[in-house]
């Protein structure tokens, strides 16, 4: 089956951190951009952070930077968000989404072009940052 799945959401405190995961099956990762992307009850979605395909550049939310890292492994055709210095509005439904285009700005930037790019969207893991 093609697809992308996420793990790696739990609940912790303020200040933890966690490493979220997207690994994908049926298909290889080296070729697609991987964005990682959290949506929060009565929130519109937000793009969180990117690395692309071409190049590993990685891009990431204002809300974000200093604080989240993403990095790729393609011997295990997973990416990695680690998420440090976590903050009650971390709080969302974080998700992973493949596209063969370089969509990373767009992504960060949450714009609607990435409905229109991106190819595989995982389901979801939770991440609650509460105490």
């Amino acid at each position: 089956q093609v697809q992308v799945v996420e793990s790696g959401g739990d609940l912790v405190q303020p200040g933890g951190s966690l490493r979220l995961s997207c690994t994908a099956s049926g298909f290889t990762l080296d070729y697609y951009s991987i964005g990682w992307f959290r949506q929060a009850p009565g929130k519109e979605r937000e793009g969180v952070s990117c690395i692309m395909s071409d190049d590993g550049s990685t891009h990431y939310a204002d809300s974000v930077k200093g604080r989240f890292t993403i990095s790729k492994d393609n011997a295990k055709n997973t990416v990695y968000l680690q998420m440090n210095s976590l903050k009650p509005e971390d709080t969302a439904n974080y998700y992973c989404a493949a596209s063969r285009l370089p969509f990373c700005i767009a992504a960060v930037m949450s714009t609607s072009v990435v409905d229109s790019v991106v190819e595989y969207w995982g389901q979801g893991t939770q991440v609650t940052v509460s105490s």
